[in-house]
C-alpha cells in the first residue's frame, strides 16, 4: 500500500508543475523575486509610495464551475477567478500587484487544469498583476471524479491618502455610472442550473436567435474592470465610490459603496438588459425583483462621480451609462 494506491499521484503533480512553468513566466511583472516552486512567493513593493497600503481580496467562481466541467470548457473560469478578486481590490482605487490560486480536485486532470491556468494567466495579464504562486491539491474521496474547485487571492497597493472611502467621499447628488457586464459573470449559477434542469435542456441547446449555445453563453468570462478604472484615476477623474456587482446584484452591492444615510436611485430603463437575462426570467418564471437581486442584469461595475465629471468619465470609459444618482436614504436601492 502506498500514497498512489490511496489516490494521490505526486509524480503527476510534479509533471503538472513542469507543464505550467512556461505559462507562469508570461504572468511575471516587475517586483517578482525568486523562482517557481519555492515555499513562498516573493514580491518587492514598488517605490514611489509615501504611505503604501496593501489591499487584499479573495473569492471563488461558485457553481459556474459545474457548467464549465459539464461542457469541458475550463479556460474561462480561470479568468473569472482573477476577475472576482481584482475587481474587488480596485474598488478602493488600489492597483493589483499579485495573485495566487488554489485548485482542489479529486484527481489531477492535466488537460483540464492547464486550461484553467491559461485562463488565470490571461486574467492576470488583463489586470496587470503577477501570478505569484498557487497550490494544487489532490483530494480523492472529497470530490467526485473530474470535479475541481477554485479559490483566488489578490494583493494590491494604494497610496493611503488616495484610497477611496465611500463613507467619506460619496456625496448626495453624485451620479451612478454603470459599466456593462460581459454576461452572467460568476454569480447566480445555482439558479441558472436549476432553470436549465427544470426545462430538461442541455448546455448544447441554442435558443432561437442566439449565436451561441447555453454553455458558451453562460461561460463568457467575467469582465475585468481594472485597466479602465486605474487609467481613469490616473487621468484625474474624481471617483467618489465604486461597487463591483456580484452576488446579490445591484440591490446588495450598491449600498456597500454608500454611507449609512445615503441610497442609490436607479433607473433600469437606462440600459439594455442582455437577452440572456430575459430568457432565464421567462424560462424560470422568475420575478423581476428576484432577477435583480440574483444577477448583475447587464451592469457589472458602478462608479460614483460628481455631476460635472460625467462627461469626462464617459470619455475615459466610453460604454459607461448614467443609471441614476445618490440620494438621501437609509442604504438601499430605490428603483425609479
Amino acid at each position: 500500500m502506498d500514497y498512489r494506491s490511496a489516490g494521490v499521484d505526486t509524480s503527476r503533480g510534479q509533471d503538472f508543475v513542469k507543464a505550467i512553468a512556461r505559462r507562469l513566466d508570461s504572468a511575471k511583472t516587475q517586483g517578482v523575486l525568486g523562482k517557481l516552486g519555492g515555499f513562498a512567493g516573493l514580491f518587492e513593493l514598488p517605490s514611489g509610495y509615501h504611505q503604501p497600503v496593501l489591499v487584499s481580496g479573495t473569492d471563488g467562481v461558485g457553481t459556474k464551475l459545474k457548467v464549465a466541467q459539464a461542457c469541458g470548457q475550463h479556460r474561462g473560469v480561470g479568468i473569472d477567478l482573477v476577475a472576482m478578486c481584482v475587481n474587488d481590490v480596485v474598488t478602493v482605487g488600489a492597483k493589483p500587484l499579485f495573485f495566487l490560486d488554489y485548485i482542489a480536485t479529486a484527481q489531477l486532470d492535466p488537460e483540464a487544469l492547464i486550461q484553467v491556468i491559461d485562463g488565470i494567466v490571461a486574467g492576470c495579464e488583463q489586470a496587470g498583476c503577477a501570478l505569484l504562486g498557487g497550490e494544487t491539491a489532490e483530494m480523492p474521496g472529497f470530490y467526485r471524479p473530474q470535479e475541481y474547485d477554485l479559490a483566488g487571492f489578490c494583493v494590491g497597493i494604494g497610496e493611503k491618502s488616495a484610497l477611496i472611502d465611500p463613507a467619506q467621499n460619496v456625496q448626495i447628488g453624485d451620479r451612478l455610472l454603470g459599466i456593462p457586464s460581459s454576461g452572467l459573470h460568476s454569480n447566480g449559477f445555482s439558479l441558472v442550473r436549476k432553470i436549465i434542469a427544470a426545462q430538461n435542456l442541455t448546455w448544447s441547446h441554442r435558443p432561437a436567435g442566439w449565436a451561441q449555445d447555453l454553455g458558451q453563453s453562460t461561460l463568457i468570462p467575467t469582465r475585468i474592470y481594472v485597466p479602465e478604472i486605474l487609467a481613469s484615476l490616473s487621468a484625474g477623474l474624481a471617483i467618489h465610490g465604486m461597487a463591483h456587482i456580484t452576488g446579490g446584484g445591484l440591490p446588495e452591492n450598491l449600498p456597500r459603496a454608500l454611507a449609512s444615510d445615503q441610497s442609490a436611485q436607479v433607473d433600469p430603463t437606462r440600459w439594455q438588459i442582455p437577452d440572456i437575462f430575459g430568457w432565464l426570467q421567462q424560462q424560470g418564471s422568475v420575478a423581476s425583483p428576484d432577477m435583480f437581486s440574483t444577477f448583475n442584469m447587464g451592469i457589472g461595475f458602478v462608479i460614483m462621480v460628481p455631476p460635472d465629471q460625467v462627461s469626462q468619465a464617459q470619455r475615459l470609459i466610453p460604454d459607461a451609462i448614467d443609471i441614476g444618482a445618490v440620494v438621501e436614504g437609509t442604504g438601499e436601492v430605490i428603483w425609479s
